[in-house]
């Protein structure tokens, strides 16, 4: 979590002034990040690159991930959230179009 926070601290001795009571106050971010990386087997010959397509569905509507071609058969996706389950597929682009779905991979990413 992020934000604000506030409370105090509270500390009990055997001290004549016991307990005493501190103020606590600050802000924060979360630092986790999470992302995760492809790789698939380059197409035998031709592609231009290749397109990656994520859904939080297995089998389900697929949305393209890589807003420019990727000329490699790697992929990092940081736009990617913690608790979640993410299923990616690729295509490969030819000048005379794209190929269809590879076999579906997924990639559980741990909780924040």
């Amino acid at each position: 979590a992020s934000g604000a926070a506030s409370g105090t601290l509270k500390f009990s001795s055997n001290a004549t002034n016991s307990p005493a009571v501190e103020a606590v106050s600050g802000t924060g971010a979360t630092t986790q990040l999470h992302n995760v990386t492809l790789s698939w087997k380059p197409a035998s010959s031709g592609a231009t690159g290749y397109s990656v397509y994520r859904s939080t569905v297995s089998g389900g509507l697929y949305t393209k991930v890589n807003p420019v071609l990727n000329s490699s058969s790697t992929y990092v996706d940081n736009s990617v959230s913690g608790g979640k389950t993410y299923y990616y597929v690729t295509t490969a682009v030819f000048s005379s179009g794209e190929s269809k779905y590879s076999n579906q991979a997924a990639a559980a990413v741990p909780g924040p």
